[in-house]
């Protein structure tokens, strides 16, 4: 009989100990050694009780329009003399695809991870939340803000910067810890993001893109030009992660000495001034190799470069990206 009830209580009370359920899961972050109290936020859904999350887009996906996984629009002329392993140039607005290159083929993408990582934050989170650095985040290996103070509360809007500009890998914990509860609550929460979004080829394994294999097939933080694409506009539509994305440089407060925390964007088309430069990310593991998601406005167009395993991100994207805004007949400034 004792086993009998053991196993009726295991069977009532098992969700609820696991964090799973059909509704909104709530998460407030606890006091810490400064006695401030973040703001209880809604979360979105963690897991339904029969399968993944339901969650709706956090904006309108872009479609893209079909084209062949090797593809050049008319006018458009590959000036490409090594090829990444796959790549894209599409028109951020119409949808329209200039250049495609084995652009649904699955690959590593490491640190543009974090464009998703962004978009789930910024989607259930207010930028003037603190966020509570702990020992996970300050342990995180890889890229690094650094100088997080353990325990301590920073700002969620400067944690933001440090993911997208110094792709910091403890941000990334940190952020993932604020609005999932737990990281692997907050991967849970990109994927389900992914699939509303429409994402195919897409998933996460972690907040950060960070892995220590050195193979292709083993990486678990996985997509492909195409689905990223897709991505990039989703981020560039929100205001505040796009004005995070397309800054080259930040001075933002933060609890050490000195008060201040400066941060340099590792996109090398802002670093470089490269024209009309909007965002948006770089990444780089072993297995993944030089990655990177870029979007440029010239001319009343918005184009998006995607180039995945890439042996040179600056001047593979603005060679792109030029015949790309040539085909659609704008002038190079």
């Amino acid at each position: 009989m004792r086993r009998v009830a053991l196993l009726l209580v295991v069977l009532v009370l098992g969700p609820v100990l696991s964090g799973c359920g059909g509704g909104s899961a709530t998460a407030q972050a606890g006091s810490g050694p400064d006695g401030e109290d973040a703001p209880t936020v809604q979360r979105t859904p963690l897991q339904g009780v029969n399968g993944p999350p339901s969650v709706a887009p956090l904006a309108v996906p872009l479609k893209l329009q079909a084209a062949a996984p090797e593809f050049a629009a008319p006018g458009f002329v590959n000036p490409l003399r090594k090829q990444p392993r796959a790549g894209l140039v599409a028109d951020l607005d119409t949808g329209k695809v200039l250049w495609a290159h084995s652009a649904t083929r699955s690959l590593p993408i490491a640190s543009v991870t974090k464009l998703m990582t962004a978009l789930v934050v910024d989607g259930n989170s207010r930028p003037t939340e603190r966020v509570r650095i702990s020992r996970k985040a300050v342990a995180a290996q890889g890229s690094r803000v650094g100088l997080l103070p353990l325990y301590k509360k920073v700002q969620l809007e400067t944690m933001q910067y440090g993911l997208l500009l110094a792709s910091g890998n403890d941000a990334a914990v940190a952020l993932a810890e604020h609005v999932g509860g737990t990281v692997e609550n907050f991967v849970a929460m990109m994927n389900a993001q992914a699939r509303a979004l429409g994402l195919t080829c897409t998933t996460f394994a972690s907040p950060s893109g960070f892995e220590e294999t050195r193979t292709q097939r083993e990486a678990k933080n996985r997509s492909c030009a195409t689905d990223l694409a897709v991505l990039g506009r989703a981020v560039l539509d929100q205001p505040r992660l796009a004005k995070i994305v397309g800054t080259n440089q930040a001075v933002r407060p933060f609890p050490i000495k000195g008060r201040k925390l400066f941060l340099q964007n590792h996109n090398p088309l802002l670093k470089q001034g490269f024209p009309g430069t909007i965002g948006l990310k770089t990444g780089f593991t072993n297995a993944a190799g030089k990655t990177f998601v870029g979007a440029v406005s010239r001319g009343g167009h918005r184009l998006v470069v995607v180039l995945l395993n890439t042996p040179d991100i600056p001047r593979q994207a603005e060679a792109l990206l030029n015949r790309g805004f040539r085909a659609l007949g704008v002038r190079a400034r």
